[in-house]
Protein backbone atom coordinates (compact mmCIF):
# COMPACT_ATOMS: atom_id res chain seq x y z
CA UNK A 1 0.00 0.00 0.00
CA UNK A 2 2.81 2.37 0.81
CA UNK A 3 4.43 1.74 -2.57
CA UNK A 4 1.13 2.55 -4.32
CA UNK A 5 0.84 5.85 -2.46
CA UNK A 6 4.40 6.69 -3.48
CA UNK A 7 3.57 6.00 -7.13
CA UNK A 8 0.46 8.21 -6.98
CA UNK A 9 2.40 11.09 -5.42
CA UNK A 10 5.12 10.75 -8.06
CA UNK A 11 2.54 11.05 -10.85
CA UNK A 12 0.92 14.06 -9.16
CA UNK A 13 4.28 15.80 -8.76
CA UNK A 14 5.22 15.02 -12.35
CA UNK A 15 1.96 16.55 -13.63
CA UNK A 16 2.41 19.62 -11.44
CA UNK A 17 6.01 19.99 -12.56
CA UNK A 18 5.07 19.79 -16.24
CA UNK A 19 2.21 22.31 -15.76
CA UNK A 20 4.16 24.74 -13.59
CA UNK A 21 7.32 25.23 -15.63
CA UNK A 22 6.38 25.65 -19.32
CA UNK A 23 8.59 28.74 -19.55
CA UNK A 24 11.63 26.74 -18.46
CA UNK A 25 11.09 24.37 -21.36
CA UNK A 26 10.39 27.28 -23.69
CA UNK A 27 13.90 28.53 -22.99
CA UNK A 28 15.44 25.25 -24.17
CA UNK A 29 17.27 25.96 -27.44
CA UNK A 30 17.33 22.32 -28.54
CA UNK A 31 13.93 22.08 -30.21
CA UNK A 32 14.02 21.85 -34.01
CA UNK A 33 13.61 25.21 -35.68
CA UNK A 34 9.98 26.05 -36.33
CA UNK A 35 8.71 23.29 -34.05
CA UNK A 36 8.59 25.13 -30.74
CA UNK A 37 10.03 24.05 -27.39
CA UNK A 38 10.65 20.42 -26.49
CA UNK A 39 8.09 18.72 -24.31
CA UNK A 40 8.99 16.66 -21.27
CA UNK A 41 8.24 13.47 -23.20
CA UNK A 42 10.50 14.56 -26.05
CA UNK A 43 13.34 15.18 -23.60
CA UNK A 44 12.83 11.74 -22.03
CA UNK A 45 12.71 10.12 -25.48
CA UNK A 46 15.91 11.87 -26.54
CA UNK A 47 17.66 10.78 -23.33
CA UNK A 48 16.66 7.16 -23.94
CA UNK A 49 17.90 7.32 -27.53
CA UNK A 50 21.19 8.88 -26.42
CA UNK A 51 21.68 6.10 -23.86
CA UNK A 52 20.89 3.39 -26.39
CA UNK A 53 23.41 4.92 -28.78
CA UNK A 54 26.06 5.05 -26.04
CA UNK A 55 25.51 1.33 -25.38
CA UNK A 56 25.80 0.57 -29.10
CA UNK A 57 28.99 2.62 -29.38
CA UNK A 58 30.58 0.71 -26.50
CA UNK A 59 29.47 -2.60 -28.02
CA UNK A 60 30.92 -1.80 -31.43
CA UNK A 61 34.27 -0.91 -29.88
CA UNK A 62 34.64 -4.42 -28.40
CA UNK A 63 36.27 -7.38 -30.10
CA UNK A 64 34.52 -10.77 -30.00
CA UNK A 65 36.93 -11.96 -27.29
CA UNK A 66 36.31 -8.84 -25.18
CA UNK A 67 32.57 -9.44 -25.45
CA UNK A 68 32.96 -13.06 -24.34
CA UNK A 69 35.04 -12.03 -21.33
CA UNK A 70 32.30 -9.62 -20.26
CA UNK A 71 30.07 -12.64 -19.63
CA UNK A 72 32.28 -14.01 -16.84
CA UNK A 73 32.05 -13.26 -13.13
CA UNK A 74 34.98 -14.88 -11.32
CA UNK A 75 36.38 -14.92 -7.79
CA UNK A 76 39.56 -12.96 -6.92
CA UNK A 77 41.62 -16.15 -6.75
CA UNK A 78 41.02 -16.66 -10.47
CA UNK A 79 42.92 -13.40 -10.98
CA UNK A 80 45.80 -14.47 -8.74
CA UNK A 81 46.01 -18.26 -9.07
CA UNK A 82 49.11 -18.60 -6.91
CA UNK A 83 47.35 -17.16 -3.87
CA UNK A 84 45.01 -19.30 -1.79
CA UNK A 85 43.13 -16.29 -0.35
CA UNK A 86 43.27 -12.90 -2.08
CA UNK A 87 43.03 -9.94 0.31
CA UNK A 88 45.04 -7.26 -1.51
CA UNK A 89 45.63 -5.94 -5.01
CA UNK A 90 48.73 -7.37 -6.71
CA UNK A 91 50.72 -7.10 -9.92
CA UNK A 92 49.43 -10.54 -10.88
CA UNK A 93 45.83 -9.35 -10.60
CA UNK A 94 46.65 -6.31 -12.75
CA UNK A 95 48.31 -8.52 -15.34
CA UNK A 96 45.39 -10.96 -15.42
CA UNK A 97 42.80 -8.18 -15.66
CA UNK A 98 44.71 -6.70 -18.56
CA UNK A 99 44.86 -10.06 -20.34
CA UNK A 100 41.37 -11.20 -19.31
CA UNK A 101 39.12 -8.16 -18.65
CA UNK A 102 36.25 -10.15 -17.16
CA UNK A 103 32.80 -8.72 -16.58
CA UNK A 104 32.76 -9.04 -12.82
CA UNK A 105 34.23 -10.31 -9.57
CA UNK A 106 32.45 -12.11 -6.73
CA UNK A 107 33.92 -11.76 -3.24
CA UNK A 108 33.65 -14.16 -0.32
CA UNK A 109 34.22 -13.93 3.43
CA UNK A 110 37.85 -15.06 3.08
CA UNK A 111 38.59 -12.00 0.91
CA UNK A 112 37.10 -9.55 3.41
CA UNK A 113 39.06 -8.90 6.59
CA UNK A 114 38.37 -5.32 7.70
CA UNK A 115 36.53 -2.29 6.29
CA UNK A 116 39.76 -0.54 5.26
CA UNK A 117 41.26 -3.65 3.65
CA UNK A 118 38.01 -4.52 1.85
CA UNK A 119 37.50 -1.07 0.40
CA UNK A 120 41.14 -0.93 -0.72
CA UNK A 121 40.88 -4.29 -2.48
CA UNK A 122 37.48 -3.73 -4.11
CA UNK A 123 38.17 -0.19 -5.31
CA UNK A 124 41.65 -1.05 -6.58
CA UNK A 125 40.20 -3.83 -8.74
CA UNK A 126 37.40 -1.53 -9.88
CA UNK A 127 39.68 1.33 -10.85
CA UNK A 128 42.19 -0.83 -12.72
CA UNK A 129 39.45 -2.69 -14.58
CA UNK A 130 37.91 0.62 -15.63
CA UNK A 131 41.27 1.70 -17.02
CA UNK A 132 41.26 -1.39 -19.24
CA UNK A 133 37.69 -1.33 -20.55
CA UNK A 134 36.16 2.06 -19.76
CA UNK A 135 33.45 0.22 -17.80
CA UNK A 136 33.32 -0.77 -14.14
CA UNK A 137 33.33 -4.48 -13.37
CA UNK A 138 30.35 -5.92 -11.54
CA UNK A 139 31.58 -6.22 -7.94
CA UNK A 140 29.23 -8.52 -6.10
CA UNK A 141 28.83 -10.40 -2.86
CA UNK A 142 26.24 -12.60 -1.15
CA UNK A 143 25.00 -10.27 1.59
CA UNK A 144 21.42 -11.39 2.14
CA UNK A 145 21.31 -10.86 5.89
CA UNK A 146 20.87 -13.63 8.42
CA UNK A 147 23.24 -16.58 8.03
CA UNK A 148 24.39 -15.59 4.53
CA UNK A 149 26.23 -12.32 5.06
CA UNK A 150 29.89 -12.33 4.00
CA UNK A 151 30.48 -8.86 5.45
CA UNK A 152 28.33 -8.29 8.53
CA UNK A 153 28.92 -11.76 9.98
CA UNK A 154 32.56 -10.73 10.38
CA UNK A 155 32.80 -8.91 13.72
CA UNK A 156 35.76 -6.89 12.44
CA UNK A 157 33.32 -4.75 10.44
CA UNK A 158 31.40 -3.71 13.55
CA UNK A 159 28.06 -3.84 11.79
CA UNK A 160 24.64 -4.53 13.21
CA UNK A 161 23.57 -7.94 11.97
CA UNK A 162 20.38 -8.16 9.95
CA UNK A 163 18.20 -11.04 11.12
CA UNK A 164 17.02 -13.97 9.03
CA UNK A 165 14.58 -13.02 6.28
CA UNK A 166 11.84 -15.25 7.70
CA UNK A 167 11.63 -12.90 10.69
CA UNK A 168 10.54 -9.99 8.46
CA UNK A 169 6.82 -9.52 7.83
CA UNK A 170 6.41 -5.85 6.89
CA UNK A 171 7.46 -4.19 3.64
CA UNK A 172 8.88 -1.24 5.57
CA UNK A 173 11.20 -3.55 7.50
CA UNK A 174 12.28 -5.37 4.34
CA UNK A 175 13.07 -2.07 2.65
CA UNK A 176 15.02 -0.88 5.68
CA UNK A 177 17.01 -4.12 5.65
CA UNK A 178 17.82 -3.69 1.97
CA UNK A 179 18.81 -0.06 2.46
CA UNK A 180 20.98 -0.76 5.50
CA UNK A 181 22.80 -3.62 3.77
CA UNK A 182 23.10 -1.65 0.54
CA UNK A 183 24.52 1.38 2.35
CA UNK A 184 27.50 -0.41 3.82
CA UNK A 185 28.10 -2.38 0.63
CA UNK A 186 28.22 0.88 -1.32
CA UNK A 187 30.67 2.40 1.15
CA UNK A 188 32.92 -0.64 0.75
CA UNK A 189 32.95 -0.28 -3.04
CA UNK A 190 30.53 -3.03 -4.10
CA UNK A 191 27.90 -2.32 -6.74
CA UNK A 192 25.76 -5.49 -6.77
CA UNK A 193 24.25 -7.65 -4.05
CA UNK A 194 23.30 -11.24 -4.86
CA UNK A 195 20.05 -10.77 -2.95
CA UNK A 196 17.15 -10.84 -2.21
CA UNK A 197 16.20 -14.50 -1.95
CA UNK A 198 12.90 -14.69 -3.83
CA UNK A 199 12.34 -18.39 -3.19
CA UNK A 200 9.02 -19.44 -1.71
CA UNK A 201 9.71 -22.08 0.95
CA UNK A 202 7.26 -24.86 0.08
CA UNK A 203 9.33 -27.83 1.27
CA UNK A 204 9.65 -27.51 5.04
CA UNK A 205 12.79 -29.62 5.35
CA UNK A 206 14.66 -27.61 2.70
CA UNK A 207 17.79 -26.55 4.59
CA UNK A 208 19.65 -24.86 1.73
CA UNK A 209 17.02 -22.07 1.68
CA UNK A 210 15.18 -22.38 5.01
CA UNK A 211 15.20 -19.11 6.94
CA UNK A 212 16.80 -17.28 4.00
CA UNK A 213 13.32 -17.14 2.45
CA UNK A 214 10.71 -14.54 3.38
CA UNK A 215 8.28 -17.41 3.92
CA UNK A 216 5.88 -19.91 2.40
CA UNK A 217 3.26 -17.49 1.06
CA UNK A 218 4.08 -16.44 -2.53
CA UNK A 219 2.39 -13.03 -2.33
CA UNK A 220 4.24 -12.20 0.89
CA UNK A 221 7.57 -13.25 -0.60
CA UNK A 222 6.86 -11.15 -3.70
CA UNK A 223 6.04 -8.04 -1.63
CA UNK A 224 9.00 -8.36 0.72
CA UNK A 225 11.51 -9.22 -1.99
CA UNK A 226 10.35 -6.15 -3.92
CA UNK A 227 10.69 -3.91 -0.87
CA UNK A 228 14.16 -5.28 -0.07
CA UNK A 229 15.19 -4.66 -3.69
CA UNK A 230 13.93 -1.06 -3.51
CA UNK A 231 16.04 -0.56 -0.38
CA UNK A 232 19.16 -1.74 -2.20
CA UNK A 233 18.40 0.63 -5.08
CA UNK A 234 18.00 3.57 -2.71
CA UNK A 235 21.53 2.85 -1.46
CA UNK A 236 22.98 2.66 -4.98
CA UNK A 237 23.30 -1.14 -5.20
CA UNK A 238 22.00 -3.47 -7.92
CA UNK A 239 19.66 -6.24 -6.77
CA UNK A 240 19.49 -9.90 -7.78
CA UNK A 241 16.39 -12.06 -7.38
CA UNK A 242 17.36 -15.66 -6.69
CA UNK A 243 17.04 -18.65 -7.23
CA UNK A 244 14.80 -18.92 -10.33
CA UNK A 245 12.52 -20.80 -10.78
CA UNK A 246 12.31 -21.47 -7.03
CA UNK A 247 14.84 -23.39 -4.97
CA UNK A 248 12.42 -23.57 -2.04
CA UNK A 249 10.51 -26.31 -3.84
CA UNK A 250 13.32 -28.88 -3.63
CA UNK A 251 14.39 -31.21 -0.85
CA UNK A 252 18.04 -31.46 -1.98
CA UNK A 253 20.89 -28.92 -2.09
CA UNK A 254 22.42 -28.06 -5.48
CA UNK A 255 25.69 -27.23 -3.72
CA UNK A 256 26.07 -30.96 -3.17
CA UNK A 257 24.47 -32.47 -6.26
CA UNK A 258 21.33 -33.05 -8.28
CA UNK A 259 18.13 -31.38 -7.04
CA UNK A 260 14.70 -31.34 -8.61
CA UNK A 261 10.98 -30.72 -8.19
CA UNK A 262 8.21 -32.64 -9.94
CA UNK A 263 5.86 -29.64 -9.90
CA UNK A 264 3.98 -28.76 -13.06
CA UNK A 265 4.10 -25.35 -14.70
CA UNK A 266 0.58 -24.66 -13.45
CA UNK A 267 1.66 -25.40 -9.87
CA UNK A 268 4.77 -23.24 -10.22
CA UNK A 269 2.75 -20.34 -11.69
CA UNK A 270 0.52 -20.30 -8.63
CA UNK A 271 3.39 -20.34 -6.13
CA UNK A 272 7.16 -20.40 -6.81
CA UNK A 273 7.03 -18.17 -9.90
CA UNK A 274 4.92 -15.43 -8.30
CA UNK A 275 7.89 -13.42 -6.90
CA UNK A 276 9.85 -13.80 -10.15
CA UNK A 277 6.87 -12.64 -12.20
CA UNK A 278 7.19 -9.38 -10.24
CA UNK A 279 10.94 -9.03 -10.85
CA UNK A 280 10.58 -6.78 -13.90
CA UNK A 281 7.94 -4.55 -12.28
CA UNK A 282 10.08 -4.18 -9.16
CA UNK A 283 13.13 -3.21 -11.19
CA UNK A 284 15.26 -6.22 -10.26
CA UNK A 285 18.60 -5.67 -11.97
CA UNK A 286 19.34 -9.37 -12.26
CA UNK A 287 17.73 -12.77 -11.79
CA UNK A 288 19.89 -15.72 -10.77
CA UNK A 289 19.04 -19.07 -12.32
CA UNK A 290 19.31 -22.15 -10.11
CA UNK A 291 20.72 -25.56 -10.96
CA UNK A 292 17.46 -27.31 -10.11
CA UNK A 293 15.71 -29.57 -12.61
CA UNK A 294 11.99 -29.45 -13.45
CA UNK A 295 11.19 -32.64 -15.35
CA UNK A 296 7.46 -31.95 -14.97
CA UNK A 297 7.94 -28.83 -17.10
CA UNK A 298 10.82 -29.59 -19.45
CA UNK A 299 10.52 -33.37 -19.73
CA UNK A 300 14.17 -33.92 -18.80
CA UNK A 301 16.68 -33.28 -16.00
CA UNK A 302 18.49 -30.30 -17.53
CA UNK A 303 19.00 -27.75 -14.73
CA UNK A 304 17.23 -24.41 -15.10
CA UNK A 305 20.56 -22.61 -15.50
CA UNK A 306 21.27 -24.60 -18.69
CA UNK A 307 17.69 -24.88 -19.95
CA UNK A 308 16.47 -22.61 -22.75
CA UNK A 309 12.91 -23.69 -21.99
CA UNK A 310 13.22 -22.25 -18.48
CA UNK A 311 15.69 -19.38 -18.90
CA UNK A 312 14.50 -17.92 -22.20
CA UNK A 313 11.02 -19.28 -22.86
CA UNK A 314 9.74 -19.02 -19.29
CA UNK A 315 11.73 -16.21 -17.63
CA UNK A 316 12.36 -13.95 -20.62
CA UNK A 317 9.26 -14.53 -22.72
CA UNK A 318 6.45 -15.71 -20.47
CA UNK A 319 7.38 -13.63 -17.40
CA UNK A 320 8.66 -10.70 -19.48
CA UNK A 321 11.93 -10.23 -17.63
CA UNK A 322 14.30 -7.84 -19.44
CA UNK A 323 17.22 -7.43 -17.03
CA UNK A 324 20.40 -9.43 -16.52
CA UNK A 325 20.26 -13.19 -16.07
CA UNK A 326 23.15 -14.64 -14.06
CA UNK A 327 23.72 -18.31 -13.35
CA UNK A 328 24.30 -19.61 -9.86
CA UNK A 329 27.91 -20.68 -9.31
CA UNK A 330 28.99 -23.23 -11.89
CA UNK A 331 31.33 -24.72 -9.28
CA UNK A 332 28.38 -26.28 -7.46
CA UNK A 333 27.92 -30.03 -7.27
CA UNK A 334 24.81 -30.14 -9.46
CA UNK A 335 26.97 -28.83 -12.33
CA UNK A 336 30.48 -30.22 -11.88
CA UNK A 337 29.16 -33.75 -11.25
CA UNK A 338 27.31 -33.75 -14.57
CA UNK A 339 28.96 -31.26 -16.94
CA UNK A 340 32.43 -30.10 -17.96
CA UNK A 341 33.25 -26.41 -17.64
CA UNK A 342 32.95 -26.01 -21.41
CA UNK A 343 29.56 -27.75 -21.52
CA UNK A 344 28.25 -25.65 -18.63
CA UNK A 345 29.42 -22.30 -20.03
CA UNK A 346 28.21 -22.91 -23.57
CA UNK A 347 24.98 -24.44 -22.28
CA UNK A 348 24.27 -21.47 -20.03
CA UNK A 349 24.70 -18.92 -22.83
CA UNK A 350 22.63 -20.99 -25.26
CA UNK A 351 19.96 -21.21 -22.56
CA UNK A 352 19.85 -17.41 -22.33
CA UNK A 353 22.18 -16.42 -19.46
CA UNK A 354 24.03 -13.12 -19.69
CA UNK A 355 26.52 -13.69 -16.88
CA UNK A 356 28.36 -16.91 -16.06
CA UNK A 357 29.23 -17.15 -12.38
CA UNK A 358 32.38 -18.98 -11.28
CA UNK A 359 33.03 -21.63 -13.91
CA UNK A 360 35.02 -24.49 -12.40
CA UNK A 361 37.72 -24.03 -15.06
CA UNK A 362 37.66 -20.45 -16.34
CA UNK A 363 40.16 -21.03 -19.15
CA UNK A 364 38.29 -24.05 -20.47
CA UNK A 365 34.97 -22.20 -20.28
CA UNK A 366 36.34 -19.09 -21.99
CA UNK A 367 37.90 -20.96 -24.92
CA UNK A 368 34.79 -23.11 -25.33
CA UNK A 369 32.66 -19.99 -25.69
CA UNK A 370 35.12 -18.52 -28.18
CA UNK A 371 34.95 -21.69 -30.28
CA UNK A 372 31.14 -21.73 -30.04
CA UNK A 373 30.92 -18.14 -31.28
CA UNK A 374 33.53 -18.65 -34.02
CA UNK A 375 31.74 -21.78 -35.27
CA UNK A 376 28.29 -20.18 -35.19
CA UNK A 377 26.97 -22.54 -32.51
CA UNK A 378 26.33 -19.33 -30.56
CA UNK A 379 25.49 -16.53 -32.97
CA UNK A 380 27.19 -13.16 -32.75
CA UNK A 381 23.72 -11.64 -32.43
CA UNK A 382 23.05 -13.80 -29.36
CA UNK A 383 26.38 -12.71 -27.83
CA UNK A 384 25.60 -9.05 -28.51
CA UNK A 385 22.20 -9.35 -26.79
CA UNK A 386 23.88 -10.25 -23.51
CA UNK A 387 26.70 -7.74 -23.81
CA UNK A 388 24.21 -4.93 -24.49
CA UNK A 389 22.45 -5.72 -21.24
CA UNK A 390 25.77 -5.88 -19.38
CA UNK A 391 26.93 -2.53 -20.79
CA UNK A 392 23.59 -0.90 -19.94
CA UNK A 393 23.82 -2.15 -16.34
CA UNK A 394 27.40 -0.94 -16.05
CA UNK A 395 26.50 2.50 -17.39
CA UNK A 396 23.86 2.60 -14.66
CA UNK A 397 26.60 1.87 -12.14
CA UNK A 398 28.71 4.66 -13.64
CA UNK A 399 25.77 7.03 -13.30
CA UNK A 400 25.45 6.13 -9.62
CA UNK A 401 29.20 6.73 -9.21
CA UNK A 402 28.89 10.15 -10.84
CA UNK A 403 30.85 9.27 -14.00
CA UNK A 404 27.77 9.91 -16.17
CA UNK A 405 25.31 12.74 -15.67
CA UNK A 406 22.03 13.39 -17.44
CA UNK A 407 22.22 16.70 -19.27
Amino acid sequence: MKRNRTTVWFIVLLVLFTWAVPEAFAEEPDGPAGHGPRTLMQIVSETIKDEQQAVEDALQNMSSEQKILQLFVVDPEELDPGVWRVTAMSDTIRSRLKEYPVGGIIFFADNLETPKQTRALVTAIRDYAMEQTGLPPILCVDEEGGRVARVSNNDAFGLQKTGAMNTISAEEDAQKAGYYIGSYLYMLGFNMNLAPVADVLTVSDNTSIGDRSFGSDPQTVARLAGAYSHGLHAAGILSTYKHFPGDGATASDTHNGFAYTEKSLQELNSCELVPFSDAQRNGADAVMTAHISLPGVTGDNTPASLSRALTTDLLRKSLGYKGLIITDSLEMGAIIQNYTSSQAAVGAVKAGADLILQPDDFQEAMWALKQAVDSGEISKERLDESVRRIIAAKRGIMRTMGYITNS
